[in-house]
């Protein structure tokens, strides 16, 4: 079972992930967490890159370079965890990189998609979990962490809107995407998650 997050910044789906994990670890199931871009040593060497605050990187690029992690993430984890019948947990896997980089960047979405295919190898979340949640709470959240804010939360709040449009869009052409509302208290939001999880994990 391979299981992915997604939301934008503040949304609390790393919150939920480590929830998510915990409930099913408590089941007796074996999980592995990874995360995007990173999860593997040349990942995270480029997610350093990717985040860094103050450098201005080409969309396409931006494309490209999460990309290039994921093919990594995905043959020296997540492919060997499935392999081995653990539930694998991403904080963020291609639905970011179509809501970011697609929506958000203005690249097209037949383009992006092409390219994340080719990292994948044609691999696809079983089930996403869209933690949804206002730019104005995504901007409250991030505000309380100002001093560590990466290149992406730095971005102005039109680009955000633009992102989590885009989220919301790929969530009612997608059915497997579930959306919940992260506005709500966290022992909330992960009841309803795992209510989702419970109809297609066996």
């Amino acid at each position: 079972m391979f299981i992915s997050f997604e939301g934008i910044e503040g949304s609390g789906k790393s919150t939920l992930m480590g929830a998510i994990d915990r409930a099913l670890r408590a089941q007796g199931r074996e999980t592995v967490m990874t995360r995007e871009p990173g999860g593997s040593p040349f990942g995270d060497t480029v997610r350093g890159i990717f985040l860094k605050p103050g450098l201005t990187i080409n969309p396409l690029a931006e494309v490209l370079l999460v990309n290039a992690s994921r093919a990594q993430l995905v043959r020296e984890v997540i492919f060997p965890a499935l392999e081995q019948g653990h539930v694998v947990l991403s904080d963020r896997f291609v639905h970011s990189t179509l809501a970011y980089q697609g929506y958000g960047r203005g690249l097209s979405l037949e383009l992006v998609q092409t390219i994340c295919n080719i990292a994948t190898g044609g691999l696809a979340p079983d089930i996403t979990l869209l933690v949804d949640v206002s730019c104005e709470t995504s901007r409250n959240r991030l505000a309380l962490r100002s001093d560590r804010r990466d290149r992406l939360e730095h971005e102005d709040e039109a680009f955000h809107r633009r992102v989590r449009e885009g989220y919301l869009e790929l969530g009612k052409r997608d059915a497997k995407i579930i959306t919940i509302d992260g506005e709500r208290p966290m022992d909330d939001v992960v009841d309803a998650a795992m209510a989702a999880l419970s109809a297609v994990i066996v």
